[in-house]
């Protein structure tokens, strides 16, 4: 497994741990309230859940199944990979803290960097995807 899906696959249980721990405390409050600011952990239980496990186990997977090139680089442009890698764990932090932070502008941002790397995600990517050769 290259590098890079090792870091995606890493990142991605590090968001999973994280986003069990806070639905944990948020369902423990449901049944026995000892604390009203576990609601707060809602986005970013939702946002590591949704963004930073699933997409980024399946960004670290693509990277590593999707076909390599014969000649050159095998797997393209790395770069903007680790660029993805950067930018989607930087976005997910930012609209997780959002709720401890009261900036508006917060959340834009965090999405703007969220696209942002999925979109360099498949720019990358985009060459690879092709049919099988008989």
């Amino acid at each position: 497994m290259p590098r890079l899906s090792v870091w995606f696959v890493r990142f991605s249980f590090v968001h999973l741990l994280i986003g069990l721990t806070f639905g944990g405390l948020i369902l423990a409050n449901k049944g026995f309230p000892f604390a009203s600011w576990t609601w707060s952990l809602l986005p970013a239980h939702m946002e590591s859940l949704l963004l930073g496990w699933m997409a980024q186990l399946a960004m670290g997977m693509a990277f590593w199944i999707l076909p390599r090139f014969r000649y050159g680089a095998a797997r393209g442009n790395v770069n903007f990979v680790w660029g993805a890698l950067i930018l989607l764990n930087v976005g997910i932090v930012m609209v997780a803290m959002q709720p401890l932070i009261s900036m508006s502008w917060i959340v834009l941002t965090g999405r703007i960097l969220e696209t942002s790397s999925i979109l360099l995600f498949i720019l990358a990517s985009w060459r690879r995807v092709k049919p099988m050769e008989t």
